[in-house]
């Protein structure tokens, strides 16, 4: 009886030590780039989300070191069904271990429900909605780059403390803009402003007349803009063609890209007031990583703060994978380690992830240039002011992610 016991702690314990040593030399890792490929939101994402990933895994250098990073990419063309669709896809056939990007906060959050009961990993730059870390956070989940609460309390906040305090909103039919408006009018209320009215519109409607009108009749100081892409320029556009600015409203842009400023054009767009984390043109770091990057690229466009985020996310990753020493394909684990290592590249700079799975990192005012300020192609932006990241961001005693509560 004794013999038996001891043959069977020994096997055990070789069990135990043989599924070590085979984690420890599994480093092996696939990538799957979920973005809109094709419609309103491909500029500031798509190919170029794909291509900063392929960035991250070669600036690792992990392939130098034995280990094999593969990346795949999928178009969720804006519907939840269809991303959540891919990502069961990917995680049950195609063995992915993460999942980055996902422009489209409806898409997001399908996903984000989709990567939890896979267990795999999921760092999100492309959407905006702040229930990533709050209502419906996940230990999966980690959110990067922007969110709502963050463009609320930073573009919102200063054009009510500079007089805009009558707003009106048009926002974006899904929950991407649901998520915008709610946040900026809590900031707007709570600074003494007052919403006067607003209007929802469908994703990616080409004529935004009935709208604008509805806005301009509402002589709201400001009409806010909870839209993004493709929406945010035709909405800037149109707004031109109608003499709003020059009727003594402001528009804001609560959520504008690099590319939107490059589709408007500095004539149309020039005054604009918005919040970014990353711009091309910061420092020396992002001035070498944007070159690399738009020498890459079709158009020759640097990375917006989205195809960054992806960049900045897929490094640490990698960092957490190569610090467990293989990877685990075991989502809540490495999440968990990236979340016990503070944050820092080039292009964000120090930070760190908090419990709730909100990546902290500092925010920028920005104007748009005018054309007699802009030096040269993508020369569009001038900096305003800085807001560090711990007063950016949801406060941790604000969120009502349940991971705080553990």
């Amino acid at each position: 009886m004794k013999k038996s016991i001891a043959s069977l702690l020994l096997g055990t314990a070789l069990a135990v030590a043989t599924a070590g040593a085979a984690f420890a030399q599994d480093k092996t890792v696939k990538i799957g780039a979920l973005s809109d490929q094709s419609g309103l939101y491909a500029d500031l994402g798509g190919p170029g989300s794909t291509l900063a990933a392929q960035m991250a895994v070669e600036d690792s250098g992990l392939a130098g070191k034995g280990w094999k990073i593969d990346i795949i990419s999928g178009d969720h063309q804006n519907k939840p069904d269809i991303g959540t669709a891919i990502a069961r896809q990917w995680f049950d056939v195609d063995k992915v271990d993460i999942i980055v990007d996902v422009p489209n906060s409806g898409v997001a959050l399908a996903v984000n429900n989709v990567v939890k009961e896979k267990n795999g990993v999921y760092i999100n730059s492309g959407a905006a909605t702040s229930d990533l870390t709050n209502a419906q956070c996940s230990p999966n989940t980690v959110h990067w780059t922007y969110d709502t609460y963050m463009l609320a309390h930073t573009t919102g906040q200063a054009l009510v403390k500079a007089g805009g305090d009558t707003w009106f909103f048009l926002t974006a039919d899904y929950a991407f803009g649901a998520a915008l408006e709610r946040d900026t009018t809590a900031v707007v209320t709570a600074n003494g402003g007052k919403v006067v009215g607003g209007v929802k519109h469908p994703l990616n409607t080409p004529d935004f007349s009935s709208f604008l009108l509805q806005a301009q009749a509402s002589k709201a100081k400001i009409i806010g803009l909870a839209n993004a892409g493709g929406d945010t320029t035709n909405t800037i556009k149109q707004a031109a063609e109608f003499g709003i600015g020059k009727g003594g409203q402001k528009l804001a842009a609560l959520l504008l890209f690099l590319t939107d400023v490059k589709a408007i054009g500095l004539e149309t767009a020039q005054g604009l007031n918005f919040t970014e984390t990353f711009y091309w043109d910061m420092n020396d770091q992002t001035r070498a990583f944007s070159k690399r990057f738009a020498g890459k690229m079709k158009n020759n466009a640097p990375p917006t703060m989205v195809q960054a985020g992806v960049y900045a996310g897929v490094r640490h990753y990698l960092k957490a994978l190569e610090a467990l020493g293989g990877n685990p394909h075991d989502g809540v684990k490495v999440v968990e380690k990236m979340k016990s290592m503070p944050t820092e590249d080039e292009l964000f700079g120090k930070g760190e992830i908090q419990p709730n799975g909100r990546t902290i990192h500092s925010a920028y005012l920005f104007e748009v240039k005018t054309p007699a300020e802009s030096k040269g192609p993508w020369d569009f932006y001038k900096l305003v002011g800085s807001v560090p990241g711990d007063q950016a961001f949801t406060p941790l005693s604000e969120s009502k992610c349940a991971l705080l509560k553990k």
